[in-house]
Order: structure tokens, then sequence, then C-alpha cells
């Protein structure tokens, strides 16, 4: 029996034929996506479901899909998927994460231009018959700084029209490289000096915690004055009432927003005010762009349902029907270890360095490795995926390096990760035994053996007498249940490291008291 797809959005209708064209049933009802009860109701028929931004598959669609195998995401984000929940249930999430890159990066272009000459206030004034010739004095864009947050994918392609340009281009971005940078003709720079050069400034970063109202009132305070903003990468980077100010006092001369924080957006603090555009989510609305990554979804399920073969999963590694009960254990294994030095990653990564050691070195370590790096980036990249990865580390100038080696040591298999940044070199390393758990077995050189587990505490210290008991007795005054303690240490006296499992995530204020306990070097709160 052939596989069935759901289309519940707008696709271009060649996604419809490429199904057809590689045996896949398809139904196309890009309207039912906004009906969420007829949805709930029919998708428990489907194998697949291709869909654009319209679509909500939350917890409760999924409980219902009882046979559905994959979500196509035609398009970059997947904020409309439960991703935990599919994945719980085995279904694959696919995304096409490049495929409306260039007109994203040209609508910020076009956002530019129209507010350096006022272009929508002229253009009305114009047709209203007014003729104010003499009310709308634009700027050159010519020798003018322009400041990126984020220079990736979208961020790269701004950069290299902005440098067309005769623009100055100034970037920040903690992954950028400084050979990256030069490769790009941008000059890599701290925050606070983007903010104070910058003319124009325009973000290209995912929507994270450290992200989330990069730009308020205290960053505007600090910028030239009558700077412009645009935001054509997500809604919520911007503090938009704070930009509302800003624009009221004169301070920051315009911006132009293709994103907000509420979408649809039909009021909004900024609206009405001088010198601000506003744009319906435009970012990947060009004909080209729908036709590529309809196009792509359509290629990407097809082979999937057909075939087995897995593309650009944001929740599954690049894995072969013959190698996933090998593989599977280790595929956790490298994205653990990856995590583990993700999560305490700060600073732009140079070097990754993965060491595969006993049985684990004679398998197909490639799905490894891109869990390995997807992971390390997913705390600064929340769309990585372990296609992508490798992808966006040559981007980023981030060196890959990959040893392999017959057993050396106690353990049958032995995987090791070294992240190498601008300040310091982390190293962490696991196997996996019998029972196929992934564990912990050296943090920094320190043995100690450790299985992760959803909400854990991160500790190093230096070896003192009294230690744990103050530490534990500090948890158990918050009512903090511990699950799992695990310790390592180089020599008494010397460095040592903690890790603690406990029920429940720790607050901000615990972990700045643990943090200021005597000894403590550094205190983290990680989540696998």
């Amino acid at each position: 029996m052939a596989p069935r797809v759901l289309i519940s959005d707008k696709l271009s209708k060649t996604a419809v034929q490429i199904f057809k064209d590689r045996g896949v049933e398809v139904d196309y009802q890009p309207d039912l996506g906004k009906d969420k009860e007829k949805l709930l109701e029919i998708i428990g028929n489907y194998d697949g479901l291709a869909i654009r931004s319209n679509t909500k598959v939350t917890e409760k669609v999924i409980a219902a899909a009882t046979h559905l195998r994959v979500i196509g995401r035609a398009g970059i984000g997947v904020d409309n998927v439960d991703i935990p929940a599919a994945t719980a249930k085995g279904i694959i999430v696919m995304n096409t994460p490049f495929g409306n890159s260039i007109t994203t990066a040209e609508h910020a272009i076009a956002m530019i231009f129209a507010l350096a000459r006022q272009i929508p206030e002229a253009n009305a004034s114009t047709q209203a018959g007014k003729w104010e010739k003499n009310r709308f004095m634009g700027v050159e864009v010519t020798g003018k700084t322009l400041g990126i947050i984020g220079c990736g994918n979208i961020g790269s392609i701004v950069a290299d029209r902005a440098v067309g340009l005769k623009m100055r281009v100034i970037a920040f971005d903690p992954f950028l490289s400084d050979e990256r940078a030069v490769a790009l003709g941008v000059e890599k720079v701290e925050l606070e000096d983007l903010f104070r050069r910058s003319d124009f400034i325009t973000l290209h970063t995912p929507l994270i915690d450290k992200t989330r109202g990069i730009i308020d009132a205290k960053a505007i305070a600090q910028m030239k004055d009558g700077v412009r903003i645009i935001n054509c990468a997500r809604g919520g980077l911007v503090n938009e009432a704070d930009l509302a100010e800003g624009l009221k006092s004169g301070k920051v001369g315009g911006a132009g927003f293709d994103v907000f924080v509420e979408e649809p957006a039909t009021e909004n603090a900024l609206f009405g005010l001088p010198n601000f555009i506003a744009t319906p989510h435009l970012g990947a609305s060009t004909t080209e762009a729908q036709e590529n990554v309809a196009l792509q979804v359509a290629e990407q399920m097809a082979d999937y349902l057909v075939k087995g073969a897995v593309s650009n999963a944001l929740n599954m590694p690049s894995i072969t029907a013959e190698e996933a009960p090998r593989l599977t254990p280790f595929v956790k294994l490298a994205d653990q270890l990856g995590s583990f030095a993700g999560q305490l990653t700060e600073t732009g990564i140079t070097a990754i360095k993965l060491e595969y050691e006993g049985d684990v070195a004679a398998l197909n370590v490639k799905a490894l490795t891109n869990a390995a790096l997807a992971a390390v980036l997913r705390p600064q990249l929340q769309t990585v995926n372990m296609v992508s990865a490798p992808a966006i580390a040559r981007e980023r100038g981030i060196a890959v390096e990959e040893v392999r080696r017959e057993q050396q040591g106690a353990y049958e298999n032995y995987i090791r990760l070294t992240v190498t940044t601008e300040k310091q070199e982390r190293s962490v390393a696991g196997t996996v035994f019998a029972d196929t758990k992934p564990r912990i077995i050296q943090i920094k050189g320190i043995n100690m053996e450790a299985e992760l587990g959803r909400h854990m505490l991160y500790v190093t210290n230096k070896d003192k007498p009294g230690f744990i008991g103050r530490f534990a007795s500090l948890l158990g005054a918050e009512g903090i249940n511990i699950a799992t303690f695990n310790l390592g240490r180089q020599a008494a006296g010397e460095d040592a490291i903690a890790l603690v499992e406990v029920d429940e995530a720790i607050s901000d204020d615990v972990i700045g008291r643990v943090g200021a306990l005597e000894g403590v070097v550094q205190a983290k709160r990680l989540s696998f």
C-alpha cells in the first residue's frame, strides 16, 4: 500500500507532483491547517504531514496521528511543531534550512534602502497629491556602517550584499571565526562596539534566552543618534516598547520589521510611528523561495517514506536501516557529549575534535560526528540539525577533526570530544556499556562515571574537606532531591568535579548560591 501524505498549508503544486512521481499518495488541503478540529479528525489516516507555518502540530495533534511517520516543514522555523512529542512517538521532523536564505537576506537589504530613503512614507505622500520633496531628505548607504547581529547563513549573505554596496560591515557572532570574518570582508566586533559604531543594525540570529531582547533601552542608549534598525529574523529579539520610545524621541532614526512578538500583528506599539516600516512576515515570500522549499520538503519526505532515507531531520541523524541498531546508542552518546560541551561553551569555537577508540572506531562514524556537532552548536543555533551542522561549522571556520584508533584503555569503546575556543580547551569522554546506556567517564581529564539525566548540576571546585557536606546541605535546605551524585578529582587538594542529577530544574538563585560556596570555580545548570 502506497504511503499517504497530507499537505495542510499552501505549497507549490510542484510538491504535489513530486510526491505522485515518487509513488506517494497526496491529499492537498491547503486551508486545513486553520481548522484544528478537522485536522485532529483526519490526521490518523496519513503517514506524512507537509506544512508551512499555519498548521500547529501540537501534542494533541501528534497523539491523534496514529500512523504518522514524518512531518515536513517547508521552511526553517519549526516553532509550530512539538518536536519532543513527535520524537517520543517516533515521528521524524524535517525542515528545509537553506531554501529561503537568499530571499530573507534580500528582504533585509530592501528594508535598509526603504529606511534610508523613507520610501513608504514618500510613496504615501506623493500618491496623496502632496509632492513634499523637501520633507523626505534621505541618506546614502554608501560608506555607512552596517552592524550584523548573527553572521550565519542569512547574515553572511546580507554581509556579502552590503559589501557590494560599499558599506562598512561589522558583525557580532560568538561563532564567527577570524578567518571566516576575513573571507566575508567583515570586521568581527563585540556587541557593545557594534551598537556604538553602526549606522544601520540588522538582526539574523535565532531567538534563544541569550538573544531575547538583545536590543532594549540599554542597548539603544549606546547607539548613534539616528540609528536605523532592521529585524527580519524573529520577533522578540528587539524589545518593541523600548524601540517605540526610541523612535518617538528621535534617538532611533527608523526601523523596519518583518517579524513581531505577536503574530499576526494586528496591533502593535510600533505601528504608526515615524519612519517605521512593517511587513507581514514576508522574509521567505518570493516565488523562488516558495518553489525551493516546497520542492525540497517533498523530495525529503518521499525519500524517507519510500526508501527510508533521512535528511534534514531535526530529531534523528542520517542513518541507514542496516546501521541503525548498532549506531543508535553511540549517536545518543555523541549527542550527550556535544550537548555537555555546548552548554558550557560561551565563546567562539575554533575547533572540534572527535576521537573514536575501540569497537566504535570501526563503525560509520559520520552520524556520530554530525550528532556531536549539532549538539555543540545547538545552544546558540537552535535550528541546527545533524545534516546542517557540518555546513554550518565550515561556514563559521570551525575545524572539525576525526581520529580513529584501536582500543588502548580499559573500555571496549570510547569517544572523546574536545572543543577548542578562543579562550580555552575543554574535553569530555564517554562510553556505552552492555546495557546500551551512554556514560560520561572523563571530564577535563578527571575520571568519573555518570549517567546523564534531564536536570543536572555541574560544579568544579578545589578539593577541600567539608565541601560535599556544604554543597549537599544547601540543596537539601532548598528541598532539592539528589538522584545521583558523581564525583571525580585530580588528586587530594586539587581540581575536583561534581556532576549531580536532581529531580527538578534548579533556579538561578540556587545556582548563584552554589557558585558562592567556598572553593567553587564554576556552577552550571545543564539539561539533557
